[in-house]
């Protein structure tokens, strides 16, 4: 097959977020659902789960930043990591997913820590090396602009595809078949996403730098510790909304299971013409501005789901939900990117691998924020598992898709206003 004019394209290095997000919009939209409604585990052993969890990805992502950023190979400093991850990944996918029979509680919580575990130091080395290698490739304003917009359309068809493909695929087959299909897409598309990709012979040669330098820098820089908590929180946003969907049609909008693909589609499906809509828009602005405007939208969307209560209400919602979550996809790396090259012009060194890793361990501990959420108002509401939904779980979905994100994307875009970039070069 003939490279050329591919090699290191938008087009071609985008395939490495199809391949990633396909597998990962199926965990996280229906492992909530797997392991509380259908297999009964509690909320209480859930949330312990995911603070062990949080715990360990505090340690693994900067270390995989650190050592990602020392590697040298003529393969490149990224992706002898990639290669390496990806058995690895269809391994602890399929772990997750394919649970023993009959497991009692403590048995059931052992193997849901265990393969979290083990599969989330996969997914943060992955993340990490992908992530480092966008501000490496595109090093201008404008093409930065224009391959993040075509990154995020690529994440809209994964999740397009995840939302549809998961559902059939764990009714008709169920939830360890899945697994294995969606591993088997994502090795596919990240090969081909690998074998198009070439690393700048400039960042190979970066001097190599010790663990405490290799962190001072992001310790230390305020915008950039604003900037990842401002998106954590909408991160969160994120997760809650994909893995309250299956909850959300249940108890409020009361239709069948089936129609969970409708309404993840109603929201995906739109996003993807509006990717367009907001690479438009953020050519004529700068960076952080269009990041102020996306997560202004993100935060109004969000209040139409309150007002669902019929499958075409469930539909609309998830329309207006697309456009602020179109902006919000959009615009972050392109912030990203500038404050990563801020700093090397600062100092001369080229950390990609730590600031994506600390930036990932930040974002990525929204992952306990949303699990935290659902634990408090599940408890304010009587919510246990699926088998003890408590008097009132209409209202407590209603609450946990609608109020807890506009809340939560509300001190999101609070925190834009104190990100101030010095000295910076366009």
């Amino acid at each position: 097959m003939g490279r050329g004019k591919a090699v290191n394209s938008p087009w071609m290095y985008a395939f490495g977020m199809l391949a990633m997000m396909i597998p990962v919009q199926a965990f996280s939209t229906f492992y909530t659902f797997f392991y509380t409604e259908k297999l009964g585990l509690s909320l209480v052993l859930f949330t312990a789960a995911r603070t062990v969890y949080l715990i360990w990805d505090a340690v693994n992502q900067p270390l995989a930043g650190y050592y990602s950023d020392r590697t040298n190979t003529r393969f490149g400093r990224r992706k002898p990591w990639l290669y390496v991850s990806i058995p690895l990944f269809v391994l602890t996918f399929f772990m997750l997913f394919a649970v023993p029979s009959g497991l009692p509680d403590m048995m059931l919580f052992l193997w849901f820590l265990v393969t979290l575990i083990l599969l989330e130091a996969v997914m943060t080395i992955i993340w990490v090396n992908y992530g480092a290698l966008f501000p490496e490739l595109y090093r201008q304003d404008k093409v930065r602009k224009k391959a993040s917009a075509i990154q995020q359309g690529y994440q809209i068809v994964a999740i397009l595809i995840a939302s549809v493909a998961a559902p059939m695929l764990y009714t008709n087959l169920g939830f360890g078949a899945m697994a294995l299909v969606l591993g088997a897409v994502f090795v596919v598309f990240m090969l081909l996403f690998l074998r198009f990709t070439e690393e700048s012979e400039e960042a190979r040669q970066t001097p190599r730098i010790g663990l405490k330098e290799a962190f001072s820098a992001t310790l230390t820089n305020k915008p950039f510790w604003l900037f990842n908590i401002s998106n954590s929180f909408a991160q969160t946003v994120n997760g809650l909304l994909s893995s309250m969907i299956p909850f959300y049609a249940k108890y409020v909008l009361k239709v069948d299971e089936g129609m969970v693909t409708v309404l993840l589609a109603s929201i995906f499906v739109s996003v993807i013409p509006l990717v367009g809509v907001w690479y438009w828009i953020i050519k004529r602005m700068h960076p952080v501005k269009a990041w102020q405007l996306s997560l202004l939208a993100y935060a109004l969307s969000v209040i139409p789901l309150w007002f669902g209560s019929s499958l075409a209400g469930g539909i609309i919602a998830g329309v207006i939900v697309g456009f602020g979550l179109a902006g919000f996809l959009v615009t972050p790396p392109v912030v990203n990117s500038l404050i990563i090259d801020l700093d090397f012009a600062a100092t001369g060194r080229r950390r990609e691998g730590v600031y994506t890793a600390v930036s990932g361990f930040i974002t990525r501990s929204s992952g306990l924020i949303a699990a935290l959420a659902f634990l408090i108002i599940g408890a304010i509401f009587g919510y246990k598992s699926g088998d003890e939904p408590g008097d009132n779980p209409e209202l407590t979905f209603r609450v946990l898709i609608s109020v807890v994100p506009f809340v939560l994307l509300a001190l999101s875009y609070g925190l834009t206003f104190f990100v101030k970039l010095k000295g910076e070069t366009r």
